[in-house]
């Protein structure tokens, strides 16, 4: 069959709105041969890596893929928890608590689910089960809050690549971006206080978002600007000055030049600038993971402290927090507008009982 219907389906059963969150993804295992195929997907997408294929399939699976897995594992080993990644775990938990509410607020005509990019669970496997739910209206929120061609345009890719194969597709609505959102910005305030009242201030507060090649800027990625606008909305909530806050760019990849100034330089320079306590926010994760935990709480606090710095403090992303889900919540009913799970419900019931068509 060339289209993929739904098992067991009933012409009688009733519409509901679905909402379908997404992350980046985790392996399945902090091990080579878990972090195999999973960097095989991530980096064989070319909205990942804009080279020539025929060039860079030599280059990932002669070179990457026999030297980066191993690699992996081991960053990945230090941060894994029992419930699995953090990243993993933390969406689960985000994704209950807005099933919570949206629960409350509908009932059972809202059905929500949540899937990583990369690896499991997958968004095939997630749309599958909203389907089968009778699901004909989908909201899809990417927990990017910035947004760029390598994770929120390549979220919609797999979405659309999935629908090519259904014989049914859903109305769907796309949430791009929300990097100025006001709750957005009062979340991310309210944490940096937060850690400020328990820990005080410290000489700098650095951004830090992660990189992408310089040339996706240059070729129209409104990326850098939107992490920009972040950071001077945060600022002005919590009233800094120009000195008292930098935004820099992490995760670098390969020999091209990417954003900058880069996080780990940065760190690296602070010091001999007279900077000797720090601490570090990653507006951009909205979940901490390999590279909040490991990269930035880890690695870049020895550069830090290595070349002379005091001080240095990672303050965790939004994750979990209430003010988070009510941010995200405030997006689902915002995008759920207008829509009713229950409209001509009964009406085609009645026609598909008409047509023998119940089951």
């Amino acid at each position: 069959m060339k289209y993929k219907g739904t098992e067991n389906f009933s012409h009688s059963q009733p519409d509901r709105l679905g909402v379908l969150i997404t992350n980046l993804g985790t392996p399945d295992s902090p091990t080579s041969s878990a972090l195999r195929p999973y960097l095989k997907q991530f980096l064989s997408d070319p909205r990942v890596v804009e080279v020539p294929r025929f060039i860079w399939w030599f280059i990932l699976n002669g070179v990457i893929l026999n030297i980066r897995p191993s690699r992996s594992a081991k960053a990945y080993a230090s941060v894994w928890t029992d419930e699995g990644s953090p990243l993993l775990a933390i969406t689960k938990a985000q994704h209950s608590a807005l099933a919570s509410r949206c629960e409350a607020e509908y009932g059972e005509d809202v059905v929500v689910d949540f899937a990583m990019r990369y690896g499991n669970p997958s968004i095939d496997a997630a749309i599958d089960r909203l389907m089968a739910k009778g699901v004909r209206k989908v909201v899809v929120l990417p927990l990017y809050p910035q947004y760029c061609a390598s994770t929120t345009a390549s979220t919609f890719d797999a979405i659309a690549s999935d629908f090519t194969s259904r014989r049914w597709i859903p109305e769907l609505r796309f949430v791009t971006q929300y990097h100025d959102h006001p709750a957005y910005i009062r979340a991310l305030a309210d944490k940096v206080r937060d850690h400020w009242e328990k820990h005080g201030r410290a000489d700098k507060l650095l951004m830090s978002y992660h990189g992408i090649p310089k040339r996706y800027l240059l070729n129209g990625d409104p990326y850098h600007c939107q992490c920009y606008k972040t950071s001077r909305l945060l600022a002005e909530a919590l009233s800094l000055n120009d000195d008292d806050y930098m935004t820099t760019f992490q995760s670098r990849f390969g020999r091209e030049e990417w954003l900058q100034p880069y996080t780990d330089e940065t760190m690296k320079a602070l010091p001999k600038n007279g900077v000797t306590s720090v601490q570090v926010i990653c507006p951009g994760f909205s979940a901490d993971c390999l590279e909040t935990i490991e990269e930035i709480g880890e690695e870049n606090r020895e550069y830090f402290m290595h070349a002379g710095g005091k001080r240095y403090e990672y303050i965790e992303a939004l994750n979990s927090d209430e003010n988070h889900i009510d941010m995200l919540f405030s997006l689902i009913k915002q995008n759920l507008h207008g829509w009713s799970a229950t409209h001509e419900n009964s009406q085609r019931a009645e026609r598909a009982k008409q047509l023998g068509a119940t089951q």
